[in-house]
């Protein structure tokens, strides 16, 4: 009995944990539970909404200063939400993240020796 109390407990726990907190509705202290954004985020959220509600993620990234692709991203997964919708990056987003991150073969540098002569055989 003690076990099916303590896990139910445990449950409630981790769903109020990760409840979603929606930018178009949390006040400054919910915002700021969101891991990722403080206290002057908060207040840019805020101060964007004031103009009307988000309609999308693609908006609230467009009206908030120093909220990108890549950190809308992290902030969904701590539980941020714009209309109830999770972040899902556009097509045109995800491109330009894959090609930020890979290398480009003309400007690869050439390994590193370690300073060590090369050994004759």
């Amino acid at each position: 009995m003690l076990k099916k109390l303590l896990t139910f407990f445990l449950a409630a726990y981790t769903a109020l944990a990760f409840a979603a907190v929606d930018a178009n509705k949390a006040t400054s202290a919910e915002l700021t539970e969101v891991k990722g954004i403080g206290p002057a985020t908060a207040t840019r959220i805020i101060d964007a909404r004031k103009q009307g509600p988000f309609k999308n993620w693609d908006d609230l990234i467009a009206r908030v200063k120093g909220i990108a692709p890549t950190s809308a991203g992290k902030l969904s997964e701590g539980g941020l939400t714009v209309n109830g919708q999770t972040f899902k990056p556009s097509a045109n987003q995800s491109a330009t993240k894959a090609k930020a991150t890979t290398p480009d073969p003309a400007q690869a540098k050439p390994a590193q020796t370690t300073g060590k002569k090369p050994e004759k055989m």
